[in-house]
């Protein structure tokens, strides 16, 4: 299946979001780097390797389920844009993590919406929504420090009262953080 195409990248909101994933990455991480990218194939991980990083995916296991799929990549960088909001434990995979840097992103929670469930899709769905704090801590027990943190707004040009707030409320939150 090429999962590709559920990502549509006439979406305005997408293609910010992956401009500031992007322009993070960029400052973190020199081009040319080996990078292991959390979950398939998929546009932004084809436009990292635009940007001039050596990017391979992981295969579409389960990392609940398998979480040492990461722990024999040999590269510098692991990258995990909004996948750890699908994980039941992500603490798992981020113990495998042998690289010395991770790049990751989250949705934050949001008090005005409920965490996003897609009834067709049981793999869409997210368990978590991380409030910042929680991220941090996430990453502080499994032994990580991090280095530089980001949070922006979604940019959605829907009407309405929560599109609105959603102008106004930080939903993304990325982070760079090495090994301690």
């Amino acid at each position: 299946m090429d999962y590709t195409e559920n990502y549509d990248l006439s979406n305005k909101a997408l293609r910010e979001r992956y401009r500031k994933t992007l322009l993070f990455l960029n400052a973190c991480v020199p081009k040319g780097s080996e990078i292991l990218d959390l979950g398939v194939d998929n546009p932004l991980s084809k436009l990292m390797r635009e940007e001039g990083y050596l990017v391979e995916n992981t295969q579409g296991e389960d990392l609940d389920v398998a979480p040492q799929a990461v722990a024999n990549f040999n590269g510098e960088v692991v990258t995990a844009f909004e996948i750890f909001e699908h994980l039941l434990n992500p603490m798992g995979v981020l113990q495998q993590i042998k690289s010395k840097h991770l790049i990751a992103s989250v949705p934050l929670a949001l008090w005005f919406s409920k965490a996003y469930r897609n009834e067709n899709d049981i793999l869409d769905q997210h368990f978590h929504e991380f409030e910042d704090w929680q991220f941090d801590w996430l990453f502080d027990k499994s032994g990580w420090r991090i280095l530089k943190k980001e949070k922006w707004v979604s940019y959605d040009n829907k009407i309405g009262i929560r599109p609105m707030l959603r102008r106004f409320t930080p939903r993304y939150y990325i982070v760079h953080a090495v090994r301690k």
